[in-house]
């Protein structure tokens, strides 16, 4: 018989036969360990994310197994290389076309800051034209860091409210992106 380690319960109630808990644990806990990642990778970094998903360290066995290469049908968006103020305009577009809930993980230091790239023609953040949930450090960063990153997102989605999307904070701040909610 194998040690399958399996993800702890949400808090909850229980007892003979039973275990209650809220809906917000529940929908977080399968949210946090299924999330589908749209890897945006125009260099380097692009490379360490291949490896990330790879038998080595094996990104499936935090829930993110299939790799999406369309917008709609992934919730998290890893960012990962320089990117040109040109390309500043499509990356908007893809996280728009992306459904809520949906977050986004910078990762390397082109993504999070421009990295060594100080130009008029190279973003200084992707947090300029998109919010960001997790920054991932390095150049490029390891696959450990990426893991890292992806857990780190994981327990900000286990932790979200289902109800925080349709907050006028949430609001406020994808319009301060120019980002408009439907509804």
């Amino acid at each position: 018989m194998s040690d399958i380690k399996l993800a702890p319960p949400p808090p909850g109630v229980t007892g003979s036969g039973f275990f209650a808990t809220t809906l917000d644990k529940a929908v977080g806990l399968a949210r946090a360990n299924s999330l589908w990642p749209l890897p945006f990778a125009t260099s380097c970094c692009g490379i360490e994310f291949m490896a990330t998903m790879g038998a080595t360290y094996d990104l499936a066995r935090f829930g993110a197994e299939r790799p999406s290469f369309s917008p709609r049908q992934s919730d998290m968006l890893l960012v990962m290389g320089t990117i040109a103020k040109k390309m500043g305009p499509v990356l908007k577009q893809v996280y728009i076309q992306m459904a809520e809930p949906r977050w986004v993980i910078a990762v390397g230091a082109c993504a999070s800051s421009g990295g060594i790239f100080d130009s008029y023609s190279v973003l200084q953040g992707i947090d300029e034209v998109i919010p960001v949930d997790v920054y991932v450090p390095g150049c490029p960063p390891r696959p450990e860091a990426i893991l890292d990153g992806v857990m780190r997102l994981q327990e900000i989605v286990k932790n979200e409210s289902i109800r925080r999307r349709e907050s006028d904070e949430y609001k406020a701040l994808l319009e301060s992106y120019g980002i408009h909610k439907n509804g």
